[in-house]
């Protein structure tokens, strides 16, 4: 990741259409879009495409950017929104499991922090759609209950209740995975 002084003469060089800058700066800023489009759509292909048509967002609405902002938070928006609405356009959510007689287990931290990123990622890929995507809103990027309900077009309570599904399934395939509890 550049530096703050060289991302702001990055965006710059991209306000002006100068492509080679535009693909500098896809380059430098293409794994952490990857990234979070994997967390939101848990394919690599689709996060791919994600991820693509946000850059192609960034470099139509990049005039509008104000270099007085951090850049990541103003691109992770639009990675977050770019990768919601691909869900949106070709999946549909899938039915809620309802987790039944699950019993909260405690983890212990030392177990936790055995994991590494690629495990908690191949973790989350065990969680339904709407799951995965509310503890991403809500856990990892930070959005509040209302914005997430607003995002998604489901009441504030819906989004509750599926992060605590969430929460619950993650803890129990925790539990239940010897290879976690080594």
């Amino acid at each position: 990741m550049p530096d703050n002084e060289s991302l702001i003469k990055l965006i710059a060089s991209c306000k002006k259409g100068d492509l080679r800058q535009q693909e500098l700066l896809y380059k430098q800023f293409y794994g952490y879009a990857l990234g979070i489009c994997i967390r939101y759509l848990g394919n690599r292909d689709d996060a791919l495409e994600a991820a693509n048509d946000s850059f192609i967002k960034v470099f139509k609405s990049i005039g509008s950017f104000n270099e007085e902002n951090d850049f990541k938070p103003w691109f992770r928006k639009i990675l977050v929104n770019t990768s919601l609405d691909y869900k949106r356009r070709n999946m549909r959510f899938s039915e809620a499991i309802e987790l039944t007689d699950t019993v909260p287990q405690t983890i212990h931290t030392s177990v936790i922090d055995k994991l590494s990123a690629q495990d908690i990622l191949a973790l989350m890929k065990n969680l339904n759609e709407m799951q995965r995507t509310v503890f991403n809103l809500y856990e990892i990027d930070g959005y509040s209950h209302k914005e997430i309900g607003s995002m998604l077009n489901i009441p504030d309570s819906s989004s509750r209740t599926y992060l605590t599904r969430a929460k619950q399934a993650l803890q129990q395939l925790l539990t239940t995975h010897s290879i976690y509890t080594k």
